[in-house]
């Protein structure tokens, strides 16, 4: 017969309240019980402690991902930028090279090479850089981009430089020359007609158009693109109220269509003086200044000459 062992279960008190009877085979059950699911529980907690830091190391991994993420598109919004100042640089290079050639011409001084000689280092001129190329695919072939226009722009812009330290230096003797020269816009408005061939809006024909029309409110001031002295300031038929500057060097201006007059003949005047009004004498079909400019007795086209 088992030998049965007695379980007392007492109070708070310590008295007992309760008492059992329990074999040793039911007590070895027991505690064998007891150590599987401390065990069980163990596994579970060293399971739950590697899986809490699983999370938490995942989670930092996604964070750390965002954040490269987030570093990323920054730079390539850097590296967009950068190409965007490339192009502008780039921009600016060729309108400074357009700019020394209108000096050029206006102080009768020899022709350097235009854009397409000015890029001519190593090839033609380069394209603008496309900035809204996907970085993720053609990253490495927009920076190549870059550092090639970046080394070609260098070379043109000392080039530039060069040029622009010859022109200074031959402009010295020629400061007369550029006083006289009609580089300012003699008026504000639209330009409704330009220089060249055009059909008449009187005569249905085509005609040589030998100056600009600029159409603007009647009353608008009308200035001296440039230094000179007044030869006429009348009335002369289809060109209504006319004003006529001579400036030197070869070099008049004439001012068609005027409501009145500012200055006299024989008037001297200096570059940005106002001279007259904007009308709409003689044949005209609305307010507006008919401007030429005149080389030696030849029309011209004013756009040759103005600078702002």
């Amino acid at each position: 017969m088992a030998k049965k062992y007695t379980i007392l279960v007492i109070d708070d008190q310590g008295k007992p309240i309760r008492e059992s009877r329990c074999s040793k085979t039911t007590i070895r059950l027991l505690v064998t019980a007891t150590l599987i699911m401390v065990a069980l529980l163990g596994v579970g907690l060293y399971r739950y402690a590697s899986l809490h830091q699983s999370i938490a190391g995942e989670r930092l991994m996604q964070a750390q991902l965002a954040r490269q993420i987030h570093e990323i598109e920054s730079q390539n919004k850097q590296i967009q930028l950068f190409a965007d100042n490339i192009n502008e640089i780039k921009s600016s290079l060729l309108t400074l090279n357009d700019f020394e050639q209108k000096i050029r011409i206006m102080a009768n001084m020899e022709h350097k090479g235009g854009q397409a000689d000015l890029f001519a280092i190593g090839g033609s001129m380069p394209e603008d850089l496309d900035t809204q190329i996907a970085l993720r695919e053609d990253h490495d072939i927009l920076i190549r981009q870059m550092h090639e226009q970046v080394d070609q722009i260098e070379q043109v812009a000392a080039i530039q430089k060069t040029s622009f330290d010859s022109l200074v230096k031959s402009l010295d003797g020629k400061r007369n020359l550029l006083a006289a020269t009609p580089s300012l816009r003699p008026t504000r408005g639209w330009l409704s007609s330009e220089f060249g061939y055009r059909i008449s809006p009187f005569t249905g024909k085509r005609e040589l158009h030998k100056g600009l029309d600029i159409a603007n409110r009647h009353g608008t001031p009308i200035i001296a693109p440039a230094d000179g002295v007044v030869t006429y300031a009348k009335k002369k038929w289809l060109i209504g109220k006319m004003v006529t500057i001579d400036h030197g060097y070869g070099m008049v201006t004439r001012y068609g269509h005027l409501d009145k007059f500012k200055i006299k003949k024989g008037a001297r005047v200096k570059r940005g003086e106002i001279i007259a009004l904007m009308g709409n004498t003689g044949r005209s079909t609305g307010p507006h200044l008919h401007y030429e400019v005149l080389l030696n007795g030849v029309p011209v086209n004013p756009m040759r000459y103005i600078l702002d």
